[in-house]
């Protein structure tokens, strides 16, 4: 049986194109802190951690790094969400059988863990990792914390299939389903009975089936004058949500797209 940490998404990563405007801008829209450290196994490269302050400690929530030189003119600036897995290179046979692909073969970074990168049959792509077991591990902030990830949403190809397939490789379920009327179903999925986030079959004017994060802040109608201030564009929202949230969509200067939630306007 699957353990209880897998299919829970525990990382998110920025692919960008200049890691010091990157991490200048969400200092300002966000209030996340930066660091940088070389790569594991990478020379003259290296990898950022994004801090949110949580208490008296500052907690890691997301990572950043150059896109790659053999990945540069290919793979536009983009925010991508990690998943643990109890075994990362079951995960892929799970996915290859189930109809997805692999986009990038599991292999090993060292001292952090094993990742593969996927994507579901309809094309969303989404990293898995099995993370190296820590003595100590860091201090963690407590979710709806400001700063961190609250929400995980799929513009899919096909709502309820997509929920389908990642029920089975994910062990995900349904919460709850959500009417948008002609937009169809929202469906608010659940890893161990706890929804951490919803899908929906994209509307046409998302190009392809992916994935969007939403990070909590204090006020999202205060992030707009902030993003936009900083060379941002906000490109939907503030919009009111069930529950009486607000979120925004918008895309970074260097083009990558991220999500803010705020618990009010």
């Amino acid at each position: 049986m699957p353990s209880t940490a897998h299919g829970k998404f525990i990382w998110c990563e920025l692919m960008t194109t200049d890691m010091q405007a990157a991490s200048d801008f969400y200092a300002k829209v966000v209030g996340w802190s930066a660091k940088r450290m070389p790569m594991p196994g990478a020379d003259n490269f290296e990898y950022g951690i994004f801090d949110t302050r949580a208490g008296d400690k500052d907690c890691g929530v997301a990572g950043f790094m150059t896109i790659p030189p053999e990945m540069a003119g290919h793979m536009p600036p983009n925010w991508t969400g990690y998943v643990g897995v109890d075994d990362v290179d079951e995960t892929v046979r799970q996915f290859e059988a189930e109809g997805g692909s692999v986009r990038r073969p599991a292999e090993d970074i060292p001292d952090v863990g094993r990742f593969a990168v996927v994507a579901d049959p309809h094309g969303a792509v989404i990293c898995i990792m099995t993370p190296k077991p820590m003595d100590n591990p860091p201090p963690m902030a407590a979710m709806g914390t400001p700063g961190t990830f609250g929400w995980h949403e799929l513009y899919a190809g096909e709502a309820h299939e997509a929920l389908a397939f990642y029920g089975k490789v994910f062990g995900w379920t349904l919460d709850h389903a959500m009417d948008m009327g002609d937009m169809g179903k929202y469906l608010i999925f659940a890893h161990n009975g706890q929804p951490i986030g919803g899908m929906m079959t994209r509307p046409p004017q998302v190009p392809v089936p992916c994935w969007a994060y939403y990070v909590n802040v204090p006020s999202v109608q205060q992030a707009v004058t902030t993003i936009e201030a900083s060379g941002g564009k906000v490109i939907f929202g503030p919009q009111e949500v069930p529950g009486g949230s607000f979120i925004i969509n918008a895309i970074d200067p260097q083009g990558a797209h991220f999500s803010l939630v705020s618990a009010g306007s």
